[in-house]
């Protein structure tokens, strides 16, 4: 059964975390002392895992994307997110959706190591589709090329949550996504492109799909490493996430005080 929109002028009662990583979820799990669903409602063989509680006036969902069958590491990137966030929003039913994750940030862009974002608007930085096609007599090839460059993109805006920004004292951020830790120079170019402050490897398919079934999506990012200095990506990012998914557990608590209570409309 698809989702369907549900009014804005009315308490919100149902939220849905999507997180990528087991690391990003546990202190989530535990601030809201939640519990593994023992009868997953996904279909069998999908490794999603669902947490599930209540907090005050909400029924608080976490799904992790699980262990990947075959290697057993963390299932990151959009193709998992994307599946779980589709398969969340049919089996639950929520009001909200709601992405916390870690991210890299650019120094020149004002993010530090530290730093908690809220993403206003997600795109992609590494769907390039430089393809010949077959055009209607009356559409351009320029102008076609252009539109398959801005479905490779995939701008989509986050829901706006200006009270919540302004009651925590959140910083705002483009969010960049894309299948790899690391950045390359082509995929540099196009981050700069999308104006982002920080890059993650799940956001805008959450987006992508938050937006075809019509369920409101808000993006809470931690910074965990710098990718605009001469330190490695890689190293920098494992030596302060555990210390930065703690500090990403606290903003979502207070993100969920703020919540609680309110509709939609008053975010």
């Amino acid at each position: 059964m698809a989702a369907q929109p549900k009014p804005q002028n009315r308490p919100i009662s149902n939220i849905v975390f999507v997180v990528a990583m087991q690391t990003e979820a546990l202190p989530i799990v535990n601030r809201f002392q939640l519990t593994e669903d023992p009868h997953s409602p996904f279909p069998q063989g999908a490794p999603w895992v669902h947490y599930h509680g209540t907090f005050k006036d909400l029924n608080i969902n976490l799904i992790w994307t699980g262990n990947d069958p075959t290697l057993g590491v963390d299932s990151i990137g959009t193709i998992p997110s994307a599946l779980a966030t589709y398969a969340a929003i049919l089996a639950l039913q929520p009001d909200l959706i709601i992405n916390a994750g870690t991210a890299g940030g650019f120094k020149a862009k004002g993010a530090s190591i530290g730093d908690i974002f809220v993403v206003s608007e997600c795109a992609f930085h590494d769907r390039r589709i430089p393809i010949p096609v077959e055009v209607l007599p009356s559409t351009s090839i320029c102008d076609v090329l252009q539109i398959f460059d801005l479905y490779g993109v995939g701008l989509r805006k986050a829901f706006e949550t200006p009270k919540l920004v302004k009651e925590l004292n959140l910083k705002v951020a483009k969010l960049s996504t894309g299948d790899s830790l690391d950045m390359t120079q082509q995929d540099g170019s196009l981050i700069i492109a999308n104006d982002a402050t920080v890059i993650d490897m799940e956001g805008a398919a959450i987006a992508y799909v938050a937006d075809l079934l019509k369920v409101p999506a808000i993006f809470i990012k931690a910074v965990t490493n710098n990718v605009d200095d001469d330190k490695a990506i890689v190293e920098e990012f494992l030596q302060n996430l555990a210390a930065l998914t703690v500090e990403l557990g606290l903003a979502v608590e207070q993100v969920i005080n703020f919540i609680n209570g309110k509709c939609i409309s008053e975010l």
